[in-house]
Order: structure tokens, then sequence, then C-alpha cells
């Protein structure tokens, strides 16, 4: 089954009257059950590119189907259900809420999205990712790998068809990253859709396949040789 299929993505931007072309006829497909870096220097355009992945900008011309739906086309209200069900987000920066334990934090999108059972998925989200003993702590008692593991829990309390990491180990040590990184690979073989945004090439070879961007375009798609 094909998660993401992008045909022609296009996304231009105006900077100092100068056109900006920072997406440029971008294709490619990504199958269920896949793990995939998305790599390319600053400027490359795979922050855009992320942007329109996780449904939070559209491309200026090309279609994009998330699980087989045209997400390009959508109202925004329609993006933002897709957002909460179907794509679990993990930033660098964590984007926890300080006041809020653990487990409050990872019912939030099972709030939103209306679940009844909240507080149960929740805290077999946080089993899942090794945090049961750290349910009812907050954020600024927790370490970076803690807090980002209370973030990878948040991402799949859903069961979303993709998990989006941008730049997941950005903020931690390389130990911690490593273990961060083992995590999404546990993750993947449970049949999960990753898809990591990263600069960094030691992350970026811990996945199958590798779509580097240079200046708007995709200039390498190819297997990676240390997954």
């Amino acid at each position: 089954m094909i998660v993401i299929d992008a045909v022609g993505l296009r996304k231009t931007y105006m900077l100092g009257g100068t056109e900006i072309n920072a997406l440029d006829d971008v294709s490619f497909q990504i199958s269920k059950g896949e793990k995939i870096a998305i790599t390319g220097p600053s400027g490359s355009g795979k922050s855009t590119l992320m942007h329109i992945l996780g449904c939070l900008d559209r491309p200026d011309a090309g279609s994009y189907k998330l699980a087989g739906e045209d997400v390009a086309i959508l109202p925004s209200s329609r993006l933002a259900e897709i957002r909460n069900k179907h794509i679990g987000f993990v930033f660098q920066t964590f984007n926890l809420l300080a006041r809020l334990s653990a487990l409050e934090n990872v019912e939030l999108p099972l709030l939103y999205a209306g679940f009844r059972d909240a507080k149960d998925r929740a805290a077999e989200a946080l089993r899942v990712v090794g945090l049961a003993d750290r349910m009812y702590h907050e954020p600024n008692q927790m370490s970076g790998g803690q807090r980002q593991r209370v973030a990878v829990a948040r991402a799949i309390v859903t069961n979303p068809a993709m998990i989006l990491a941008d730049e997941p180990t950005g903020n931690l040590d390389t130990k911690t990253g490593d273990e961060i990184m083992a995590l999404f690979e546990d993750l993947n073989k449970d049949g999960r859709t990753v898809v990591i945004v990263t600069h960094e090439p030691d992350i970026a070879a811990q996945c199958r396949r590798i779509i580097h961007i240079r200046d708007g375009k995709i200039e390498d798609k190819s297997i990676s040789k240390g997954a």
C-alpha cells in the first residue's frame, strides 16, 4: 500500500522581489512500513517538503495523496483532522506543554479527536516507549531523551498512517540520539511508516531509503548502505 504519493510538487516564495523555487517538480512514493530519510543542506527545500507532507502547508502545484486521499485540495478543517488522526509528529524541540504531565501531553491528540478511552491509550503509548514509570512527571522533571520519548508516544497514540520526525535527534547527545533511533527502528519493525527529516548523514544511514534534496529538486533516491 502506498502511504505517500507525491507527483510534481512545486512551491514558490518571493524573497526581496526574487522568486525562490523551494520545491521544483518533486515526485516520489513511500510505501506502508518503510523507514525513509529526507536529507539536504540548509535551504534545499526539505523543510518545505516536510510542511507539505505534514499537511501544514499546500503545494502551489502538483498532487499529494496521503493514504490514497488527495490532501492538496482539501479544506483547512479536513487538513486539521488528517493531521490529528493520520500523522504523528516528532519535533527537534519536543513541543511538550510544560505544565502537563507526560500522560496529559500524550492524551491531547486523543482528546481533540474525541476518544473516550484517551487516558488508557496514552498510558499504553508511554509503556511502548519505555516510560511507564514516568507518566506523571512533567517535562522539566525529565531528561531530553525522556522528553523525546514522550513526544514519540504522543505521535503514535492515534495509530497514524505515518510518523513524521523533524530532526528528532538534533537536541540530543549521540548516545541518547541512538536510543531514539533504536525506538524508531522498533516502531518501524512493528509496521509503522517512519519519515525522518535530517541533515545528519549517520542518522539518514539508519533508514532503508534516502531521498536527497538540493535546490528544490530531488537529487538522489537511494537505498541506504547502512540500514
